[in-house]
């Protein structure tokens, strides 16, 4: 694997979707991308197996 450096800049949307991440533990986010930028993140609640 290549230890490229990348130098793109984290925007607010990405800064705060890092955060959210880290706080939530466990579980499973769906994050929503509209124009190259994370737009919503939606968090399962309840999955029920049957």
């Amino acid at each position: 694997m290549n230890n490229a450096t990348v130098s793109a800049k984290i925007t607010s949307q990405e800064k705060r979707l890092c955060e959210l991440i880290r706080t939530v533990g466990h579980g499973e986010l769906r994050v929503i991308i509209q124009d190259n930028k994370p737009i919503r993140v939606e968090e399962l609640k309840r999955s029920i197996k049957l």
